[in-house]
């Protein structure tokens, strides 16, 4: 299995960022598929989920509104769109499945600041 994300960087308070992450190595489209995050000094916390198909999603109550979570299953991506950002939203961010298994990407930064 593995997990890749891309698409973090540093962004101005109120912008918004698309974050990808491309699997392989497992039958995507079988698997809900999770975002997390860890900012600085912090424990990693669940961000948003959505089902294998797609028509089921769950986001943390700080990030209702804002983020948004989808998946294309002929491409194997999962991606988190982020708009409205906050400086709290600064962390590393990853993408997840379990397969009776948690695998991880490595993460990818982003970073809210003026």
């Amino acid at each position: 299995v593995q997990l890749v994300e891309s698409g973090g960087g540093l962004v101005q308070p109120g912008g918004s960022l698309r974050l990808s992450c491309a699997a392989s190595g497992f039958s995507f489209s079988s698997y809900a598929m999770r975002w997390y995050r860890q900012a600085p000094g912090k424990e990693r916390e669940w961000v948003a989920h959505i089902s294998s198909t797609g028509g089921w999603t769950n986001y943390k109550d700080s990030v209702k509104g804002r983020f948004t979570i989808s998946r294309d299953n002929a491409k194997n991506t999962v991606y988190l769109q982020m708009n409205n950002l906050k400086p709290d939203d600064t962390a590393v961010y990853y993408c997840n499945v379990r397969t009776g298994v948690d695998y991880w990407g490595q993460g990818t930064q982003v970073t809210v600041s003026s």
